[in-house]
C-alpha cells in the first residue's frame, strides 16, 4: 500500500495514512445517521482494516461538527417494517462486534451528537474522546425499543449496572462532561482541539510495540467475557508471546542505550 491511500464512497470516507485508518461517516445533512447503504460500506471498510497489515490503529468519526452519528436513519424505508428493523439492527450489531474485535486499537472521535446506534458505535471502540458541548445517549425506549446494537451489554461493562440502567431506562440525553464523569469517555476537549488530541493519543499508542498493543487488547477484551482465572491464562499467553518477540529485545536494548526503539512487530 502507498503511504497514503484514500477511498471515497458516498457515505463513508476511508483514509489510511502512516498506519492510522480514519473512518468518517459522511452524511452531514442527515446527522451522519446510518442507513442500509452506509452499513454495507462500513462493514466493507472494517473488513479491509482487519486484513490490512499497514493499519496499526483506527479512528471513527463523523463529518462536520454537529453529529458523530445520530443513530439509525429512520427515513430509510427498509427499516419501516418490524422485519426490516430487526434485520438492520442485527446487522449493526454484527458490525459493531467486528469493530470491537479488530486486532488494532480503535478510537471514537466524537465530534457531535452520539445517539442510539451512534452511541453504540462509540461504545464498540476501545477509547472515546469527545468534543465538549456534545450530547449523547440511548433514547430507544422513547420509541418503544431497547438498544439493540450492543448498548445493553457494553455500557454496564464500562460504567457498571446501576448507572447504565439509569441511562437506558430514562433514555435521557447527557453531556460529554457528564459522560466523562460516568467513565464513558477518556477525555473531553474543545471542538477545535478534538482532531489534535485524538491524533496525539493515537501517536502515543503507536510509539509502543505492535505485538504488545495487540496482545494487551486481546487479553482485556477476551478476559472481560470470562472469569478471573481464565482471564489470567489469557494474560499469560499474551505475555509469553511478547516475551519471545524481537520487539522486546529492541525495547530492552534501546532502554539501556537511551534511544527511541524501532519496533517491527516481530
Amino acid at each position: 500500500m502507498k503511504q497514503k491511500e484514500v477511498n471515497l464512497m458516498p457515505s463513508i470516507l476511508y483514509e489510511v495514512q502512516a498506519g492510522i485508518a480514519i473512518v468518517t461517516l459522511n452524511r452531514e445533512s442527515a446527522l451522519n445517521t446510518i442507513d442500509t447503504a452506509t452499513a454495507e460500506r462500513l462493514q466493507a471498510v472494517i473488513a479491509d482494516i482487519s486484513n490490512n497489515d499497514q493499519v496499526k490503529l483506527a479512528i471513527f468519526t463523523g463529518t462536520g461538527n454537529r453529529a458523530f452519528c445520530a443513530g439509525e436513519d429512520l427515513n430509510d424505508p427498509s427499516i419501516h417494517s418490524a422485519e426490516g428493523l430487526i434485520r438492520f439492527t442485527g446487522r449493526l450489531n454484527d458490525i459493531f462486534n467486528e469493530i470491537e474485535m479488530l486486532p488494532q486499537p480503535t478510537i471514537a472521535a466524537i465530534n457531535g451528537f452520539a445517539f442510539g446506534a451512534g452511541f453504540e458505535l462509540a461504545l464498540a471502540c476501545d477509547l472515546r474522546i469527545s468534543a465538549d458541548q456534545t450530547l449523547m445517549g440511548l433514547p430507544q425506549a422513547k420509541l418503544g425499543l431497547i438498544p439493540g446494537a450492543g448498548g445493553t451489554q457494553r455500557l454496564p461493562r464500562l460504567i457498571g449496572e446501576a448507572k447504565a440502567l439509569e441511562l437506558i431506562l430514562t433514555a435521557k440525553r447527557f453531556t460529554s462532561l457528564e459522560a466523562y464523569h460516568f467513565g464513558i469517555l477518556s477525555k473531553v476537549v474543545s471542538n477545535h482541539e478534538l482532531h489534535k488530541e485524538v491524533m496525539y493519543t493515537a501517536e502515543l499508542i503507536l510509539e509502543n510495540a505492535p505485538i504488545a498493543i495487540n496482545q494487551a487488547k486481546y487479553a482485556v477484551k477476551k478476559g472481560m467475557g470470562t472469569d478471573l482465572q481464565a482471564g489470567l491464562e489469557l494474560e499469560k499467553e499474551g505475555f509469553l508471546k511478547t516475551a519471545s518477540s524481537q520487539d522486546l529485545e529492541e525495547g530492552i536494548q534501546s532502554f539501556f542505550e537511551k534511544k527511541k526503539p524501532v519496533f517491527r512487530g516481530k
